[in-house]
């Protein structure tokens, strides 16, 4: 009998090592530029799984959740550009926290600019970060009052540009306030690829890319969301709680937890 194949080690680009619950790589924050480079490792089976089995794997979390919502809090497609940006390095309670007073007096770019970052900032102050992160969201929202009449562009290229948005961060506001089926791969979402595993990658960018190429098209527009609750309150990184796995049956992950 040949000797079984080691683990494949996979390292992201974000390198964080395992997340500590409620901590910012535990957030399952919906976007946000994923941390300074350090060595992370996912124990993954050697082939990912297959493509009935992937088709599966999605039918049984929408079957469990047909419209799957994150945690952050917005009231309009400005405040979820907003709190994404905000997210970074943030677990979502913070964030909710912050922007609850913030979004009730400036939920357009036009109010926040009257607002002005001193203000913001006074409202943020609670976030990491939170100095670049209040002169971005005050110079995002002068470009898109001067360059957009206020509104946020449903472009990819157009969200890159403005200051704290990366691609990851544009991904998230396409998908849920536009309804584009894309993918944004954060800690969790790369976890849970590499391990069941959907698509083995070693990057978040070639992850991304490789979900939205083989996850079917029906079930693509919440893809991001389940992968990203799945990994968040299951595929947990520590410790996985595989005896209560709903897809336990057809993850190839070799390290299983029994207890």
């Amino acid at each position: 009998m040949p000797a079984r194949k080691p683990p494949t080690p996979v390292t992201d680009r974000a390198g964080r090592g395992p997340a500590r619950r409620g901590g910012a790589a535990a957030s399952g924050r919906l976007a946000g530029p994923i941390g300074p480079a350090v060595t992370a490792q996912v124990d993954t089976a050697p082939e990912a799984v297959a493509p009935d089995i992937l088709t599966e794997i999605f039918r049984r979390f929408h079957e469990a959740e047909p419209e799957p919502k994150g945690e952050l809090h917005y009231v309009n497609p400005f405040t979820l550009l907003v709190a994404v940006v905000l997210s970074a390095q943030a677990t979502d309670r913070g964030v909710n926290l912050a922007t609850g007073p913030l979004f009730a007096v400036a939920d357009t770019p036009e109010k926040m600019l009257a607002l002005g970052e001193d203000r913001v900032r006074g409202f943020v102050r609670t976030i990491g970060l939170f100095n670049t992160k209040a002169k971005n969201v005050v110079a995002l929202s002068r470009i898109l009052v001067d360059q957009h009449g206020g509104a946020v562009p449903a472009s990819l290229e157009a969200l890159q540009v403005l200051p704290g948005v990366g691609a990851k961060t544009a991904s998230v506001v396409l998908n849920i306030a536009f309804g584009v089926p894309r993918i944004a791969v954060d800690t969790h979402i790369f976890r849970v690829s590499n391990r069941i595993p959907l698509f083995i990658g070693a990057t978040t960018d070639k992850v991304q890319a490789g979900l939205e190429a083989i996850v079917p098209e029906p079930y693509r527009l919440h893809a991001h969301h389940w992968l990203i609750l799945h990994g968040r309150y299951t595929c947990k990184a520590r410790k996985p709680e595989c005896l209560h796995c709903r897809i336990a049956d057809l993850c190839r992950y070799p390290s299983k937890t029994t207890a």
